[in-house]
């Protein structure tokens, strides 16, 4: 029979465990956060291609938070050029997390 483990050590045990989990967390939104950038919209050489200029900012907050999948708030929006292309670059907050993601857009009108 087991004895009666002390109260410091199920403490620490259970703070092991809970560090343990939000390594494991962290590591799961750094994933989550590497896959967003290969998909479209994640880099300028695969950007999202839209219609018009008025859908860019609502195009980017829809695809959500890489990390925790909340909604994003588009905070600047500029139209740098990249590799000879007119590309409309996104940076949108989490509304969560507060973790920050830049989409790239094209739109198709212009090139």
């Amino acid at each position: 029979m087991a004895a009666k483990r002390r109260p410091r050590t199920e403490r620490r045990a259970l703070v092991r465990k809970k560090t343990k989990l939000e390594r494991e967390l962290r590591a799961l939104e750094d994933a989550r956060e590497a896959r967003a950038k290969l998909v479209a919209g994640g880099t300028p050489a695969r950007p999202i291609v839209v219609t018009s200029a008025s859908v860019v900012e609502l195009t980017a907050e829809a695809l959500g938070c890489a990390r925790c999948e909340g909604t994003l708030r588009a905070e600047d929006h500029d139209a740098p050029t990249v590799d000879g292309l007119t590309l409309r670059r996104v940076r949108a907050r989490c509304r969560a997390c507060g973790a920050v993601r830049e989409v790239w857009l094209r739109i198709a009108a212009l090139n």
